[in-house]
């Protein structure tokens, strides 16, 4: 039995807009193109503070978060009282262009 497939997990960062804009909008632009199945949320700041329990779904299975600074998202996560597994993965939006984001991005399933 194989272990199940990373989620890819998309922050829009719509309300801390943190996120440079042709950063966010390159590589939603090529998720969509690529046909990559992911998850988008408008703002995982704002999810954290509302304690969302979605917040918690997402963190019980293999996940790679493309958003913000890795240890930010961990706090986030961890202050919504769902704290990430150690095996998540990161692309840091906000070190990183769209096309350096990009390359990192597993092959479309």
């Amino acid at each position: 039995m194989s272990s199940p497939e990373p989620r890819l997990l998309y922050c829009r960062c719509a309300y801390a807009q943190v996120l440079p804009q042709d950063v966010k909008d390159g590589v939603l632009h090529h998720l969509c193109s690529a046909a990559h199945p992911f998850e988008s949320v408008a703002d995982l700041c704002e999810m954290s503070a509302r304690r969302d329990p979605r917040l918690a779904e997402l963190a019980s299975a293999p996940l790679t978060i493309i958003a913000c600074h890795p240890r930010a998202v961990k706090w986030l996560f961890h202050a919504a009282d769902a704290p990430l597994p150690d095996s998540t993965e990161f692309i840091n939006l906000r070190t990183l262009t769209a096309p350096e984001a990009c390359q990192l991005l597993p092959p479309p399933a």
